[in-house]
């Protein structure tokens, strides 16, 4: 309670109840007992009871009543914690970060013990990487709790993030010497955190010799033999290394980096050391095909034609459509091309002439290989840009068997790979409505729609796998479907539709915005369920999240975009800027009016049908949930607002920040740079 404006036992009480009701989730009732403290004069500008009731207006959505009541509760009695800190709550919840650190230091300041600031505190630290920071708040609060497991942890964490690896193993060490708890999963995850320490700090004989004294500790027995097997191998024992990886290989054959890993300690010489690894595994292990398929990447001659034929048979008798992904890496020899090649050729002329592979072969194949052949001679003809005879294969298929869906979506893949994506969408589309209920299916035709610059039906095509009722559009972008945005953005560019484009890529760096805001929740979560190791992994994925392809792809995008703005300023709306310009002919002009007059026709017949759906919904949500900002940021992101931009460079720099931070190793982020800056400074 604040020293300048204190409550007699009464209103304290009513006070106290305020704060119970607030975390009980009981507004309604929160708000009249804060109506009885301040309907009393004497009471009326009680600084911590506007606060929290301002709080209480904050959890119920009316968030300009809970600013007003918080900032006048805050002029009320500054000298109060609870005010300032009830303040911070609110700009965290605005995502005013920096703001809300202020905030809480201004309430350490009146209370500097207060568990609950200094941990909302930290919090804010470790998402703004404020880490000497974050180092401070997390020792004061193993100060003062001293006793509690989440103080070391986020201690020793805060010294890992600094780089000082030695501390944070020294900080968790002592911990697990001087606590009694010893709950199975926690010790365990403690032990593997401290050699994961220990290792980045570059100790690795310290690391060994602690896994080896934890070894009854650590319940997690394939991440125990993962790391013993690599810290062999760093201290030069490749031997001993290697019993480990064969043993891990027993575990699971299926795992590629355990070949590699025995290859790399083994180091065999020749064709058939390496042969022998593989055969062992596929002895011992009958049932796994990896062992089976990787030793086609390294044998020739008849030990390459034998092997491979057995692979590729097994596979056509069980009819495994996916066989060509299987084998696409070996597509990287022009001799094994030629072999795979020749070999099906000959099976398929086998089996029209005996009905067998080979006419040495005892049996007969059964009469559903032939499908299965065309396949995959489909697949290798457009892998290897003979798309005339892939188109043969896939019809002689469909003539066979007119109802199996991976023939239509084949013969769509090919037309894609020849750059016919109108007829590629319309293969696709064929299968689709074979199996309505297939969600690939109608991802990749939606795909091949949007590539062929048809949004309308893609969009519609979404529909059958979105919220009923909803627009498709903005479902899956509450989805975050950024395979479907992306695509959408670039058949806008081609239109020349500039501001839905920029609209799209906007909405790709806004899920991208929430990505990094969504680790809000794990900074606690993850201390708590001592998950440490998978903690720090999500901090560096969240440091290096804007180097993913998605944001990369969108951002040379938008640049682009905002680079030919800067040139072509557009004075009209997005549409007629598109008309006016001066490389269409009126040929073209006329076929893109036509295309808008009916698109806008079916866009007010889909909207009529979504309007009564949508007005259901929309009394059934909370009107006054919806913020200022989200009104704001849905006008900034209206296309013709986005187009009619005054500073495209401004815009253009802010997507090429991130991409200078986390993908400064790529040519075309240098080159965007360049363009941009050289236009800044004409």
């Amino acid at each position: 309670m604040s020293k300048s404006q204190p409550l007699p036992p009464k209103e304290h009480g009513i006070f106290k109840r305020i704060l119970k009701c607030y975390e009980q989730k009981q507004y309604k009732n929160g708000l009249k007992f804060a109506k009885q403290i301040l309907s009393n004069p004497k009471f009326q500008d009680h600084g911590e009871t506007l606060a929290m009731k301002g709080l209480t207006f904050n959890a119920m959505g009316r968030r300009e009543e809970a600013y007003e009541e918080v900032k006048r509760g805050l002029k009320s009695d500054i000298r109060s914690h609870i005010c300032w800190h009830v303040y911070g709550v609110l700009q965290r919840a605005d995502k005013k970060y920096d703001e809300a650190i202020k905030c809480y230091r201004n309430a350490l300041k009146l209370d500097p013990d207060n568990l609950q600031i200094l941990k909302d505190l930290s919090l804010l630290q470790i998402q703004m990487r404020d880490l000497e920071g974050f180092k401070e708040t997390r020792y004061r609060l193993l100060q003062l709790k001293p006793s509690q497991r989440n103080g070391w942890l986020g201690y020793a964490v805060s010294y890992h993030l600094l780089n000082d690896h030695t501390m944070a193993a020294a900080i968790l060490s002592q911990y697990r010497q001087c606590t009694s708890e010893h709950v199975a999963y926690e010790s365990s995850e403690l032990a593997l955190f401290e050699n994961f320490l220990l290792c980045e700090a570059g100790q690795y004989q310290s690391a060994l010799d602690h896994l080896e004294a934890n070894e009854t500790v650590i319940v997690d027995r394939l991440v125990y033999l993962e790391t013993w097997a690599k810290l062999l191998e760093v201290l030069g024992k490749p031997e001993s290394a290697a019993l480990i990886y064969k043993k891990l290989l027993m575990r699971n054959p299926e795992n590629r980096a355990y070949y590699v890993s025995v290859e790399r300690t083994t180091l065999p010489q020749t064709e058939e050391e390496r042969l022998a690894i593989y055969s062992y595994v596929a002895l011992k292990r009958p049932f796994a095909s990896l062992p089976k398929r990787l030793v086609l990447d390294f044998l020739t001659g008849d030990r390459l034609r034998e092997r491979l034929g057995a692979y590729m048979r097994k596979y056509f008798l069980k009819g495994f459509a996916p066989l060509f992904n299987l084998l696409r890496s070996l597509y990287s020899d022009k001799e094994k091309v030629q072999l795979i090649g020749t070999m099906v050729e000959g099976y398929r002329e086998s089996l029209s002439q005996c009905g067998k592979f080979n006419p040495e072969d005892s049996e007969p194949a059964p009469p559903s290989v032939e499908i299965w052949l065309l396949v995959y001679l489909a697949h290798h003809y457009s892998f290897t840009h003979q798309i005339k005879k892939a188109l043969d294969c896939v019809n002689c298929a469909i003539e066979h068997t007119p109802t199996l869906v991976e023939l239509y979506m084949l013969k769509g893949k090919i037309y894609k790979r020849a750059g016919n994506y109108v007829l590629a969408a319309q293969w696709v589309n064929e299968g689709r409505l074979l199996d309505t209920a297939d969600r690939y299916v109608n991802c990749l035709c939606a795909k091949y729609l949007l590539r062929s610059d048809q949004i309308e039906t893609a969009e519609e095509t979404c529909r059958k796998f979105t919220r009923e009722g909803m627009n498709a559009a903005e479902t899956l972008n509450e989805m975050q479907c950024m395979w479907y945005q992306t695509e959408c953005a670039f058949s806008y560019s081609r239109q020349q539709r500039w501001g839905e484009a920029l609209k799209k890529c906007h909405e790709i760096e806004k899920h991208f915005v929430d990505m990094t805001e969504d680790q809000f929740d794990f900074h606690y979560y993850c201390m708590r369920k001592t998950t440490l190791r998978a903690y720090v992994g999500l901090l560096r994925l969240e440091d290096d999240l804007r180097s993913h392809p998605f944001y990369f792809k969108t951002a040379h995008l938008a640049i682009e975009i905002y680079l030919h703005l800067h040139e072509h300023p557009q004075s009209g709306n997005d549409g007629k800027a598109r008309l006016d310009g001066a490389d269409l002919t009126d040929s073209e002009k006329k076929k893109l009016r036509n295309k808008e007059r009916k698109a806008k026709k079916k866009a007010a017949q889909l909207q009529q049908k979504e309007e009564a759906a949508a007005a259901a919904a929309a009394q059934k949500k909370d009107a006054a949930k919806t913020s200022e900002s989200d009104k704001k940021e849905g006008d900034a992101l209206r296309p013709e607002a986005l187009v009619q931009t005054s500073q495209p460079l401004e815009e253009a720099i802010k997507f090429l920040k991130p991409l200078q931070l986390m993908a400064s190793g790529r040519i075309e982020t240098h080159l965007l740079a360049y363009r941009i800056y050289s236009k800044k400074m004409q």
